[in-house]
């Protein structure tokens, strides 16, 4: 497989290292390319991995696969500049950073294999709790994801980072689309939602440091809360039933149920990268009938993650 790198931060490297791996495990060969906007010396691990560097996308040149894995304002240039040259895209998440893009004028009409990266839904923790969601009714939902930036890269000036910078995407609201995109997966598109977003904090940053949302659903409230200055690190959910609450914890690894019980399961965290890197291979080569995360359904994610007041499902 020819396959094409478009950003190799520190997500980047990641999926480069485990496409080799699991290639490698299936008997393939990717021999991938790396487009590089900088020239800032690869690690020789890094390195190793790569056929080639190139600074430029040649018009004549056709990729099995893309990765577009660099900041999120960045992505649309990338993708365009690819249009009718790939065989199948993966799109770090968030897909872009504005929503009023149209995805058939960029090359990402329905007819294109395209995926965008959604981790969290293939945390043994996620997989665990949607089964248990099937026979569920929810009254209410409380989500929250709570960190400290500055603890994030502790090695890093944190005013620096992407994260931390509005014009590179940076921000709650683009940088924790995750948990928007797992409670959509989880319970469908709301019917309506509200967002209050801004900064309040003292972290020196120029992106928004705290959003907060009140979603609609039919029969049930939504509430989520996500911010950078949380110092005790917070990664949950809890779901009020008539028979009482699931609160699954991202960070311990554990799903309390209505009745006391636990369930519990510690994982590496790159096992979720491992598992949907073979699911997006599998996808590649036909084997998967369903787009788990499509272009366009991460377009109508980021409506409401952007807080959108209207959007029409398509």
């Amino acid at each position: 497989m020819k396959v094409l790198f478009a950003g190799l931060g520190s997500i980047g490297r990641r999926h480069l290292k485990n496409l080799k791996l699991l290639c490698s495990e299936q008997g393939d060969i990717a021999q991938v390319t790396a487009l590089r906007s900088t020239d800032r010396p690869l690690t020789s691990d890094i390195v190793r991995l790569l056929d080639r560097e190139i600074t430029e996308i040649d018009p004549d040149e056709r990729y099995d696969i893309a990765f577009i894995t660099g900041p999120t304002h960045q992505h649309a240039a990338v993708v365009a500049a690819l249009k009718g040259k790939v065989g199948a895209f993966f799109i770090e998440k968030p897909l872009f950073d504005k929503t009023d893009i149209d995805l058939e004028e960029m090359g990402l009409g329905k007819e294109q294999k395209a995926y965008v990266a959604a981790p969290m839904r293939w945390t043994w923790l996620y997989m665990a709790l949607r089964q248990h969601m099937n026979v569920v009714m929810p009254y209410s939902v409380r989500c929250i994801c709570s960190s400290y930036l500055p603890g994030w890269r502790p090695e890093v000036d944190y005013r620096n980072v992407y994260s931390a910078r509005k014009e590179m995407g940076g921000g709650v609201v683009l940088d924790l689309i995750h948990e928007w995109d797992y409670l959509i997966d989880l319970f469908g598109m709301p019917d309506k939602s509200y967002c209050i977003s801004g900064h309040f904090s003292d972290l020196e940053i120029d992106s928004e440091d705290l959003a907060v949302y009140i979603a609609r659903y039919p029969h049930f409230s939504l509430e989520l809360h996500l911010d950078y200055f949380g110092r005790k690190e917070r990664r949950n959910i809890e779901i009020f039933t008539d028979e009482g609450t699931i609160v699954a914890d991202f960070i311990e690894g554990t799903i309390k149920m209505p009745y006391g019980n636990i369930i519990s399961y510690k994982e590496q965290p790159n096992k979720k990268y491992l598992r949907e890197m073979a699911y997006f291979l599998s996808y590649v080569r036909g084997h998967e009938d369903n787009n788990e995360n499509s272009p366009q359904r991460a377009m109508q994610i980021l409506r409401v993650a952007q807080g959108e007041p209207k959007w029409e499902p398509k």
